[in-house]
């Protein structure tokens, strides 16, 4: 299944100033294979060094961290030649194993020459949760960060366009076009393309559920693909976290679902239980943002340039990394997201929480919009240095007096609307079928 990272890889592999990459991602949104496929495809020969649970190799950079006695032990270890510009040497799980992570600043200073990509399914958690650790280390800089000297990338699942290239790749190029130039895809491709929105909405975008879909075409076995994959995240939470932790995790985790079926989505934590408080339960959001599972979305307090500047830290949305995952965990039916028949509450809640995934795999960073409780403007992003509102709405029924007050008060040069209804411009809002919001870059 072909994953557009891959150009970004390509892209880092014939820079010439290149650091070595570091990727950062969920587990299972598909870092390991994704990487490794690269590795064959552009180079002689591929090296892969799994840090979890792999004691053996840790050691190797216990002693120091100079790059070519390194290289020398890797080499001894896996029985392959490590040659600079030819060789991918891929670091995977390097969390586990501190000492690797720094590593990557001494190979950038004194071997740039090697092309090294390290990645981690709990990355985030380990900097975060262990961002005070190793402050006294000696000048080798053991168990730090290597700030400046790598390169970042973030991987989410598979975005709708990834998904439309897997399963139907010829409607790609008209649903680009229409786009472009605001005219109606043809009523037949129109009508596919929400069908197979459904399919992804059920499906979501972990490879291993949609590998199931393609091999399979049966909604059975992707569910128990999405059920497998939530007990990794909670194997997850109990392996890298203390009992306590792990309680709070879990219980902020299992209240997304109800935090977003409601008609005010702003994150409560009086929601997760009667005495619950931010104080007791913020690190369990904290790892769930570090973890990559879940989304963050700030309130924007204006419509205005640059939007940072008026965040509001105090009110967020939190939305899960994959709607397929939402749905698995609040147990949708299959039946009625595939026939478009989910009642209002869970059917909103489900497509905010994919025009959040997707808006933010296209590198978008997602705001909404409130006006004393009155009005509400689903997202507010930067595109081409303007603020544009976005309005979701999970069916044809555009009707919005909230995105009217909002263009009356900032009049944006255009808005966005995504709905059930074919592409469009009329009265400044530019129409965006639910299955198209990947092209808005």
């Amino acid at each position: 299944m072909k994953r557009l990272i891959e150009s970004k890889l390509f892209d880092w592999k014939n820079r010439k100033d290149k650091m070595p990459l570091l990727i950062y991602g969920a587990r299972q949104v598909g870092k390991t294979t994704t990487i490794f496929n690269f590795g064959k495809t552009n180079y002689a020969n591929t090296v892969v060094f799994n840090f979890e649970n792999n004691e053996p190799l840790a050691t190797i950079f216990d002693k120091d961290l100079n790059p070519i006695r390194i290289i020398i032990e890797l080499e001894r270890l896996s029985g392959q030649s490590i040659t600079k510009g030819s060789t991918l040497v891929f670091f995977d799980e390097v969390q586990a194993c501190p000492n690797a992570l720094t590593s990557l600043k001494y190979f950038c200073e004194q071997a740039p020459d090697y092309h090294i990509i390290a990645a981690g399914s709990l990355l985030g958690v380990a900097l975060s949760f262990n961002k005070n650790k190793g402050k006294d280390n000696d000048d080798k800089g053991k168990g730090s960060f290597p700030i400046g000297k790598v390169e970042i990338l973030t991987m989410y699942p598979m975005t709708f366009e990834e998904f439309l290239i897997t399963v139907n790749p010829h409607l790609l190029n008209a649903v680009k076009e229409c786009y472009a130039m605001n005219l109606p895809l043809l009523q037949p491709l129109h009508e596919k393309a929400l069908e197979l929105y459904r399919n992804y909405l059920f499906i979501g975008g972990m490879p291993k559920a949609v590998l199931e879909y393609i091999e399979k075409q049966d909604y059975d076995f992707v569910r128990i693909r999405q059920s497998e994959i939530l007990s990794f995240y909670s194997a997850d939470m109990a392996k890298y976290t203390t009992q306590s932790e792990q309680r709070k995790i879990t219980t902020v985790y299992n209240s997304i679902p109800t935090q977003l079926a409601r008609e005010n989505k702003k994150f409560q934590y009086s929601l997760i239980g009667s005495n619950a408080r931010a104080a007791t339960y913020e690190i369990g959001l904290t790892w769930l943002k570090s973890a990559g599972l879940v989304l963050n979305c700030h309130k924007a307090r204006e419509g205005k340039m640059p939007l940072a500047y008026y965040s509001d830290l105090s009110c967020y949305k939190i939305y899960m990394s994959d709607v397929g995952l939402l749905n698995a965990k609040g147990n949708a039916p299959k039946s009625l997201v595939l026939a478009d028949e989910l009642s209002g509450e869970a059917k909103g809640a489900m497509t905010e929480n994919y025009v959040a995934q997707e808006l933010t795999a296209n590198g978008h960073i997602i705001y909404y919009w409130e006006s004393n409780g009155k009005a509400e403007v689903d997202f507010v992003i930067q595109l081409n240095d303007c603020v544009i509102p976005v309005e979701v709405k999970s069916a044809d029924n555009v009707q919005s007096k909230s995105l009217k007050q909002y263009v009356e008060k900032y009049t944006p040069a255009y808005s966005i609307r995504i709905s059930g209804k074919n592409f469009g411009f009329t009265n400044g809002i530019k129409s965006i079928p639910l299955y198209a919001v990947f092209c808005i870059v």
